[in-house]
């Protein structure tokens, strides 16, 4: 596809891991949801983003099998790929900034789908969790690995039958932990993934990742 970029979104510091993202800039060529509902299942990511208008930063996420009204690293990836200052997928609008290494968006809680937030006495725990480990739905699995410094060790697993076991790195799952602890986080997700998030005095959360460009038409 002529007009496809691959982003890594949440990268470690080394610019290792991440979650990849497939952003499909010509959505216009690719109107009808099914059609796009398709293209995703192809692609095979977590979530592949259209865009629709990129100068008011319009639009639509979907995972191998669902359409999603808001997802973290979709809109961390277009954000930075398209130096959006707004985007707006079908939840809201989503502010965006960069901040040298970082690109940040504010979203609030609400938005995200739901997920099971189970948390774990230790990171050697999740770790050692199974994939996908036993039950029903969305779970995000945390542990402190330094509550007084507020960082977390996570994974994440869809459970949704779509092909994608485990969910590298979850910037909606982010925002809502960082709502319900009510104080800024640093999460290692994944295989080493980074993510940052800070809550707002307006019931906002930002968060925050690298992102490098894996390949471009």
């Amino acid at each position: 596809m002529s007009d496809l970029d691959v982003l890594s979104v949440f990268c470690a510091a080394d610019g290792r891991h991440g979650n990849t993202l497939g952003v499909v800039r010509e959505g216009r060529y690719h109107p009808d949801r099914a059609d796009r509902q398709a293209i995703a299942a192809q692609l095979g990511y977590s979530e592949t983003v259209f865009v629709d208008d990129p100068d008011l930063g319009v639009v639509d996420i979907y995972t191998p099998g669902l359409r999603l009204p808001f997802a973290g690293h979709p809109l961390v990836g277009v954000g930075w790929l398209l130096d959006l200052e707004v985007v707006n997928p079908p939840a809201g609008e989503v502010w965006v900034r960069q901040d040298g290494e970082f690109t940040w968006i504010t979203a609030r809680a609400e938005w995200a789908p739901p997920r099971t937030l189970q948390q774990y006495g230790s990171a050697a725990e999740i770790d050692a969790l199974p994939a996908p480990p036993p039950g029903e739905g969305w779970l995000y699995a945390w542990a402190w690995e330094d509550e007084a410094a507020g960082r977390v060790r996570a994974r994440a697993f869809p459970r949704r039958g779509d092909g994608i076991v485990e969910d590298e790195a979850t910037g909606a799952a982010a925002l809502l932990l960082t709502a319900r602890l009510g104080r800024a986080l640093n999460i290692t997700q994944g295989r080493g993934s980074q993510l940052i998030t800070a809550p707002g005095p307006d019931g906002t959360i930002e968060i925050g990742g690298r992102v490098r460009l894996l390949t471009a038409p």
